[in-house]
């Protein structure tokens, strides 16, 4: 048995960056993580995701490159290099957080965590051995979270012919044709890789817009671009009679009043995620759920059980990796008995890779009418931004929704070329309480995308420059 001030049951993004801040600040710490260190941001997300979305961006940009004056040859795509690659990449920064986790004296004990009494935690390790350990201070789940399917549908995942992202991440070659069940992040990231690898890709969903939880005008954008290549999207959609083949997959799809029968050779279901709270002894040490299945946690990230909280996907939504990461922070600096900030839900940005890439921060235009807020938009077209135009990217929009009467930023939006780069200046603004007068104050180079984002801040205000 060790003794550690404290334990990290998951070595995610929240898991992996809580327990170096907790070693800055001087404890000694434990991650207990059976698979490589990094979690599914790391090895099955954000990090094989986006370098597949690279191969795809480039794979788009070489199909117009003749416009550019630069005529390439006859274009090949291999789906296989462009897998082993991103899985290239994701085992290097799973090998990087192995780096840190030595830097800063960090114990990674390989295998599976159970709650075991006041602040212990039982091992199974990964070579069989059980051990027991004890947190002094604090015993921190960060579990994360795991794919599900949709069995209340027939779309129970085989791992072959219905798949979850996990599985799309690693296949050799790409399907002649694919059904996308789910048109969130996920669902529109892996539309458009497989769409630029030259799959024919059919994209649904139950809500009425794609990306649903942004904005509509954003919505409605991605869609445009998606159809303008080709990929086809069912939104408001219901599935029914669904038969998985040894090859292919048939389904029902009702939307819009019509009815058709489908068939693909892979159904690739991205609708959701679930809390892994399973095999930890939540149960038996008295930690609460909330109605949703998550850990219910107080504003000291403090869970109903003294001594042990929770963060990062498994505390609940946003399921998103900054949001663990900075979870893992406040909460280490609470346990320092530092000062802190604390965790400001409303101001955590979304980005969506896919392309046009969206990003977005606080409330949608929808959100504002259903709070009755007074409001003003502003909205700049990167069709009239000089940088856009160079670089014949000029889809999309920033959009800025501010409060009428004192110009505070409610609502940033972005649909575009590097719209997750562009976000933060927003971002920042918002967490500062900067109106956009003061985002105007800011003098922006010129030519670049991120102009677009003070034209709509002077467009809200009744005084755009550039249209």
């Amino acid at each position: 048995m060790a003794s550690f001030d404290v334990i990290f049951i998951g070595g995610g993004p929240a898991g992996y960056v809580g327990a170096i801040r907790c070693a800055q600040l001087g404890f000694s710490v434990a991650v207990v993580e059976k698979e490589g260190l990094g979690g599914t941001c790391v090895l099955w997300g954000c990090i094989p995701a986006k370098a597949l979305l690279e191969a795809a961006s480039i794979a788009n940009r070489v199909k117009h490159a003749a416009e550019f004056g630069v005529t390439a040859g006859d274009l090949k795509l291999d789906y296989n290099v462009a897998m082993k690659r991103s899985r290239g990449v994701s085992s290097q920064n799973s090998k990087g957080v192995e780096f840190l986790f030595k830097k800063n004296k960090i114990t990674w004990i390989k295998g599976t965590a159970k709650i075991a009494g006041k602040n212990g935690v039982s091992v199974k390790t990964a070579d069989g051995k059980d051990e027991k350990h004890d947190a002094k201070k604090a015993l921190i789940i960060a579990t994360g979270s795991r794919v599900k399917g949709l069995p209340q549908v027939g779309l129970e995942l085989n791992k072959t012919t219905i798949v979850s992202s996990d599985e799309a991440l690693i296949l050799e070659k790409t399907p002649k044709s694919i059904i996308i069940v789910g048109a969130g992040a996920v669902g529109c990231e892996f539309a458009d890789v497989f769409n630029a690898f030259g799959s024919e890709v059919t994209l649904l969903d139950v809500a009425p817009t794609i990306l649903p939880l942004e904005d509509g005008d954003c919505s409605k954008e991605v869609e445009r671009s998606f159809k303008k290549r080709g990929i086809a999207v069912m939104t408001g959609a219901k599935i029914s009679n669904v038969k998985a083949a040894k090859d292919s997959v048939s389904m029902s799809v009702e939307a819009g009043g019509e009815k058709k029968e489908l068939k693909a050779d892979i159904v690739l279901v991205a609708a959701g995620r679930a809390p892994v709270v399973e095999d930890v002894g939540l149960k038996e040490a008295g930690v609460q759920l909330t109605d949703r299945g998550f850990i219910k946690i107080n504003d000291k990230l403090e869970t109903s059980v003294k001594g042990i909280y929770a963060i990062g996907d498994v505390a609940g939504p946003p399921m998103l990796a900054h949001k663990g990461e900075h979870e893992g922070v406040v909460l280490a600096e609470l346990l320092a008995g530092k000062s802190t900030h604390g965790m400001n839900y409303d101001n955590i940005p979304n980005a969506t890779y896919c392309h046009p890439e969206v990003a977005s921060v606080g409330l949608t235009e929808q959100q504002c009418k259903d709070k009755k807020l007074d409001y003003k938009v502003g909205r700049f077209n990167f069709s009239a931004n000089g940088r856009a135009r160079t670089s014949g990217e000029t889809e999309g929009f920033v959009k800025i929704i501010r409060d009428a009467r004192y110009g505070e930023i409610l609502g940033a939006h972005i649909v575009g070329a590097h719209a997750s780069e562009m976000i933060h200046e927003l971002t920042v603004a918002r967490e500062n309480e900067y109106t956009v007068e003061e985002v105007d104050l800011a003098i922006h180079a010129h030519p670049t995308m991120s102009e677009a984002v003070a034209e709509a801040a002077l467009d809200s205000l009744g005084r755009v420059l550039h249209i």
